[in-house]
């Protein structure tokens, strides 16, 4: 047992402790931390406008062409790995542009949320009963006005847990940034791994770090989820 103890201190040593390497873990959690966040609430845009677009064409019929666009574009995108997209991104769209990759990562995933949560959104908007559009209507308010005030607020309510795993699973998404030398939570985890030929204790600590934060984000969209519940009465 003693053996086991002392052999546990001396890789946490080499892997952590020496030349500061505990660094690289910070600086890459740092950075999946700018690029989830960043990523998430250009994902928010994009889907609530890509929602709207296409609840409208449902509702009444009307914008087609901007529906039609939509529909290719949440055809590509949630058909093809992110992972491709961030490489085209990367190497296709801004290859003779010289741009940061931070800027290159959030707009990659931002993307790539956006078509998922124009899903998300729009099937809350949908599940809203047509009698609120009508009251609305009723009560002198235009199409885009009784779609501000009534129901996109009901239908965020609807969505805000599905919303919530999608910032888990963009979370967990990120983690292929270093395909564009991104040195984010896994890649620093693999950069100490090459430093010192260890596999296990850099990636099981970029994996306990990983699980950490989705169990606190899971802890408060339980929190959040009881509470609109309680509201709901």
């Amino acid at each position: 047992m003693s053996q086991w103890i002392e052999s546990f201190k001396n890789r946490f040593y080499l892997n952590f402790i020496k030349d500061d390497r505990w660094h690289y873990i910070t600086r890459g959690l740092w950075t999946t931390v700018q690029i989830t966040v960043m990523a998430v609430l250009l994902g928010i845009v994009i889907g609530f406008i890509i929602a709207i677009i296409r609840s409208t064409h449902d509702k009444t019929g009307k914008m087609k062409i901007p529906n039609f666009i939509c529909k290719v574009y949440l055809t590509v995108i949630r058909g093809t790995p992110v992972v491709v997209q961030l490489l085209i991104i990367y190497f296709v769209v801004f290859a003779s542009v010289n741009i940061g990759k931070m800027f290159v990562a959030v707009v990659a995933f931002g993307i790539n949320s956006g078509a998922y949560v124009a899903e998300i959104v729009r099937s809350g908007i949908m599940s809203i009963d047509k009698g609120q559009l009508e009251a609305g209507r009723s009560l002198g308010f235009s199409y885009a006005q009784t779609m501000v005030y009534v129901i996109i607020p009901q239908a965020f309510k609807n969505v805000l847990p599905a919303l919530g795993n999608e910032l888990i699973v963009l979370l967990k998404e990120t983690s292929v940034s270093g395909y564009i030398a991104m040195e984010d939570l896994t890649k620093g985890g693999d950069i100490i791994r090459s430093r010192t030929y260890d596999a296990m204790m850099p990636l099981l600590a970029v994996a306990v770090i990983y699980l950490v934060i989705v169990v606190f984000l899971e802890f408060l969209m339980g929190k959040l989820e009881r509470r609109l519940r309680s509201s709901d009465h």
